[in-house]
């Protein structure tokens, strides 16, 4: 067989050899991902959200409480989902697995979504400390931001934040000491002028701190528009 031809034919080929399963129940999967069409549509869209910072809501709303109080330091987001089952099993497997075909399900998923929010001229990742990438061996936040950079005609860079410093993991502080964690955590990386409209990615939203930090370094130097994208966003929790 001519070579073109092969490398045409491998995905189809590829897919025969290994069929698609869903990740989560391991039926056949559907629409060329590693999911079955029933556990997509279980999918929860963040559909009644803050337009600011796409908190879910109950009902449709232009702003929650907190961000006619308090503006963030973005100036708008996007979350096409809210972090529940059963995508929050996907994206453990992903973040702490590493599993990385649950990040190729993740990011189509994503890709699949309207977007709601102004194309950017540039996407830029939440950057992870040296250490703990080491230790994870990815960064989750740019897994996601490739497939969906070139699906979108985005330039993405992952270079444009740094971490200055290790912080600990968010995951069990609350949302005062989360912001005291990451709180001068990122800088620009020297020599580097973003343009006028950039979008900064993360994985998943909780309180917003760690994208409010980096979206306030940016702000700093100039960037009149900064928005915030996150595959999902966590709901209020229910004290």
């Amino acid at each position: 067989m001519h070579k073109t031809s092969l490398l045409q034919s491998w995905p189809a080929l590829q897919r025969w050899l290994l069929p698609l399963r869903c990740l989560l129940c391991g039926a056949p999967g559907h629409g060329g991902m590693d999911l079955c069409a029933d556990c997509a549509a279980e999918m929860p869209r963040n559909r009644n959200c803050c337009a600011r910072c796409a908190l879910p809501l109950a009902t449709a709303a232009t702003l929650c409480g907190e961000c006619q109080q308090h503006a963030p330091p973005w100036d708008a987001a996007w979350a096409p989902f809210r972090y529940g089952w059963p995508l929050d099993r996907l994206e453990s497997r992903f973040k702490f697995g590493r599993d990385l075909a649950a990040g190729r399900v993740l990011s189509g998923l994503w890709q699949n979504e309207p977007r709601v929010i102004e194309r950017p001229s540039l996407l830029i990742t939440v950057p992870l400390h040296r250490s703990r990438l080491r230790q994870r061996g990815y960064n989750q936040a740019l897994e996601l931001a490739r497939p969906l950079a070139r699906a979108l005609g985005v330039p993405l860079r992952h270079d444009v934040l740094q971490r200055s410093r290790r912080t600990e993991a968010q995951t069990e502080l609350d949302a005062v000491d989360r912001r005291r964690n990451v709180r001068d955590a990122f800088v620009l990386c020297p020599g580097l002028a973003p343009p006028a409209h950039v979008a900064i990615l993360d994985d998943v939203m909780t309180t917003g701190a760690t994208l409010a930090e980096c979206a306030s370094v940016l702000k700093r130097v100039g960037v009149p528009r900064v928005d915030v994208w996150a595959l999902a966003r966590a709901p209020l929790r229910q004290e």
